[in-house]
């Protein structure tokens, strides 16, 4: 069968790839003899017997193998967790095989992951360095043209995350907060074609919910709370880098309702203990991962207050609201939408939130 053009090869045996790592160690050792002796050399003078076999054995570059990539392009929505092996990550690919969609073995991560592979129940998958990304991507990409990345990386990578994907023309949903959303939403448009993307900085259906009510109410009763102040506490586990997503889309609605309160205000919790002791997390979930949320308004004479509270101990609530932004997703792009970025409100209002 001939071969349409541009279409690039499914299979890449694992063989092959580790007869392209034997030749290029084998021109580096042919340019380079002086430097391989010089290794050796202090290998031997200063290394233990199985430092010395584990050094010399060392690939001088990332081996991915591409063998469980099919023959011929699939049309079938496959998924792509990127962030692995990390905590909310994994629970968002557990939750991909839970409700038995395919789950690509292959996820970038980051340059200082020293892991290679992470176990997702049966699925064995590969971990990428971000020097390799860009290849892999084209690559998986060329063989599941309906493929969907999900990002749960870090903030300070988000958005060159984000620019990836776009240069590859892959769907993507953005669970990673910190970034600039407003150049994530500017590439997608600006790719259109084939091309979605939900960015949101929660994906739980209950918080969600909350979000639209109070964005509703600020834009139906404008400065129905105009010279209150406001006090806003977040707390999560100590890994969350930046500061909650969802409490500053909560305090764009208050603002609209007649505050004047800047993000920067926004109080964040990351020590375990007073997770505990201050804001009430269970022991555990102050450690693993956690999302506590209270937002105070006090009258100009004090004598009124309101109170908000969204509470969530764990991450299974995100990684199945996750997956439903998935399906969303794969949906709008099969319908061929005009609307190319969505965030969570347009899910939960597509009923496709479970």
């Amino acid at each position: 069968m001939e071969t349409p053009v541009g279409f690039v090869a499914c299979t890449v045996a694992s063989s092959a790839s580790r007869d392209l790592a034997a030749k290029t160690q084998s021109r580096f050792l042919t340019r380079h003899p002086q430097t391989v002796r010089s290794t050796r050399r202090n290998i031997h003078t200063h290394s233990t017997p199985n430092q010395i076999s584990r050094n010399l054995s060392s690939p001088l570059k990332m081996v991915i193998d591409y063998s469980e990539l099919p023959k011929e392009r699939s049309k079938e929505l496959a998924v792509m967790v990127n962030g692995l092996p990390g905590a909310m990550a994994s629970e968002v690919a557990k939750a991909v095989t839970r409700r038995h969609l395919k789950l690509l073995p292959y996820a970038l991560t980051g340059a200082n992951v020293t892991e290679k592979e992470k176990q997702i129940n049966d699925v064995h998958v590969q971990l990428i360095t971000p020097q390799y990304a860009s290849e892999a991507l084209e690559k998986i990409h060329a063989c599941y043209p309906n493929m969907v990345c999900i990002d749960y990386t870090h903030p300070s990578v988000v958005n060159a995350n984000a620019s990836l994907y776009a240069s590859k023309g892959i769907s993507y949903v953005m669970g990673t907060t910190g970034g600039d959303t407003e150049k994530m939403i500017s590439e997608v448009k600006h790719k259109g074609g084939h091309m979605y993307a939900i960015i949101a900085p929660n994906m739980g259906k209950q918080i969600v919910a909350f979000q639209a009510a109070m964005k509703i109410m600020a834009d139906q009763f404008p400065n129905a709370f105009a010279g209150y102040t406001l006090t806003v506490v977040e707390s999560h586990q100590k890994t969350k880098a930046d500061t909650s997503g969802t409490a500053k889309a909560v305090v764009a609605s208050f603002n609209k309702l007649g505050l004047n309160f800047n993000v920067s205000q926004i109080e964040m919790v990351r020590d375990p203990k007073q997770s505990v002791d201050r804001m009430g997390v269970p022991e555990e979930a102050a450690l693993t991962g956690h999302a506590y949320h209270t937002y105070h308004l006090t009258s100009p004479d004090g004598s009124v207050n309101f109170e908000f509270q969204h509470n969530v101990a764990g991450r299974t609530v995100y990684a199945e609201g996750t997956v439903d932004a998935i399906q969303f997703l794969h949906h709008q792009r099969s319908l061929k939408s005009k609307q190319h970025v969505f965030d969570m409100i347009d899910v939960l209002r597509g009923g496709a939130m479970k």
